[in-house]
Parts: structure tokens; C-alpha cells; sequence
């Protein structure tokens, strides 16, 4: 059975969005529409003060998580964004889900399931006919990740550094079979 949602897991600076990022990249040169949304690491310097969080699409970044950030939850050092994670981040994937052919979501973790229209969004990817492209944080313990990751048509990847190299290889190759699905 050809898979639908694909999902990356792996201990945390494994890889898993430079993974997400490189099979995105080529489905997208291969023409295929990809919507959703990506987390990237802010740094000053060699530390590491927040997240920012990128619709793909539209090309709009925000901030998904600070050290500077005053109020929101509280995960580790960082404060969460909600406004942010909402406006942007579950927006881009509820467009996705409407607009594009694949979605893109990057990840599906402690700060994000703090918002419940994130959640709500990545339920409605996940209960979609579409492509989806996702990474979840490892240690995460939700109802949303152990279904996403209980689905029939869903395979679980393990990121390890022996092969993050040529796993987008492998996921780009799925995903082109599941959208020659008739």
C-alpha cells in the first residue's frame, strides 16, 4: 500500500527538518505543489535564543518560540508565540490542505501543541486526502501524535545520521508514488 502521510522522527539536531527541507526542495523541482509550514532555529551567535516559524507557501516567517519572548507557555528557556503559531504557522497549513498538492509540517512538538488550532489543523491535514510531510519530536506524548503515527496510511522514519544524507531520496520517491496514485 502506497503511504500517504510520511513522518519523520529522531533525536532532537538529528536532521529531521534539513531532511524535511531537502524532500520538499525536490518534490518541488519535480513540480509539485507544497504548502505548510517549517521551524528553524534562531541563534545569536553560537546560542540558540528561539524558533521562527515559516509558512512555505507564502513565504511569511514569524516567531514561533524566544528567549525574549515575555508571555506564553513556558517550554525550557523558551516562551511559545501562540499569536504566531496560529496566524502563521496553522494558517499555512490549513491553506495547504485547501491549495497545494502536499504539506509540509515541521513539527508537531511540545511548543506546538500548546495551540489548539494547530492541532486542529494538523488533525485536518492528517485527515485529508493530501500528501503529508511531517516531522514529530521524539519524547512528544499527544492524542494528535500517536494517531498520526497509528494511521494505516502512515510510515514512521527514524532520522539517524548514518542515513539522513539519502532519506529525502527514499520520501521524495514515496511521495511521487502516492500522487501517481489514481
Amino acid at each position: 500500500m502506497v503511504k500517504r502521510i510520511l513522518i519523520l522522527t529522531g533525536s532532537p539536531g538529528v536532521g529531521k527538518t534539513t531532511v524535511l527541507a531537502k524532500t520538499v526542495s525536490d518534490l518541488r523541482g519535480r513540480g509539485v505543489n507544497v504548502g505548510g509550514m517549517f521551524s528553524r532555529e534562531v541563534r545569536e551567535g553560537t546560542n540558540r535564543v528561539g524558533f521562527e516559524l515559516v509558512d512555505v507557501a507564502a513565504a511569511k516567517v514569524g516567531c514561533l518560540a524566544s528567549v525574549k519572548q515575555k508571555d506564553g507557555p513556558q517550554v525550557g528557556k523558551y516562551r511559545v508565540n501562540l499569536n504566531d503559531l496560529e496566524s502563521i504557522g496553522a494558517q499555512a497549513i490549513n491553506t495547504a490542505v485547501e491549495k497545494s498538492d502536499a504539506v509540509a509540517i515541521d513539527e508537531i512538538g511540545p511548543m506546538e501543541l500548546f495551540s489548539q488550532k494547530f492541532k486542529e489543523a494538523t488533525k485536518k491535514a492528517l485527515d485529508s486526502n493530501k500528501l503529508v510531510l511531517a516531522v514529530v519530536h521524539q519524547k512528544a506524548q499527544d492524542k494528535l501524535i500517536t494517531e498520526a503515527k497509528g494511521k494505516q496510511n502512515a510510515e514512521v522514519f527514524t532520522v539517524t545520521v548514518e542515513n539522513r544524507e539519502k532519506l529525502s531520496d527514499e520520501l521524495v520517491e514515496k511521495a511521487v508514488a502516492f500522487l501517481r496514485t489514481p
